[in-house]
């Protein structure tokens, strides 16, 4: 049998993923909060704003705890690819503050 023949009669392992022009274009998030349960794991994903006391949640993503593993070791190898490349990423030890002001004085409109 011919090797071509072989590769379409079995089954292929990709997965076709679909991607809107929408999703492609992301939403930003400067804060994530997470919370689980003994099924499932909830990663709110959040946009605070300078000098905005409220904070929008802009997507809500669930995941059972199996997905949660593996979503942390391939942050954890994107991490170490990205650091290796660019330099280690510096962590703040302490919780941000709320409301954030970036740094930045407060400014009037």
């Amino acid at each position: 049998m011919d090797t071509n023949e072989e590769k379409k009669d079995k089954p292929s392992n990709q997965i076709n993923i679909e991607l809107s022009e929408e999703t492609a274009e992301g939403v930003y998030a400067n804060l994530a909060m997470i919370a689980h349960s003994s099924s499932e794991f909830v990663i709110d994903f959040i946009r605070l704003m300078p000098g905005v006391p409220k904070a929008k949640v802009k997507s809500r993503i669930v995941i059972t705890p199996e997905h949660a593993k593996r979503l942390l070791k391939a942050l954890e190898d994107n991490i170490n690819k990205f650091e290796n490349s660019h330099g280690d990423i510096k962590s703040v030890e302490e919780a941000p503050k709320f409301p954030m002001n970036f740094g930045g004085t407060m400014g009037e409109a």
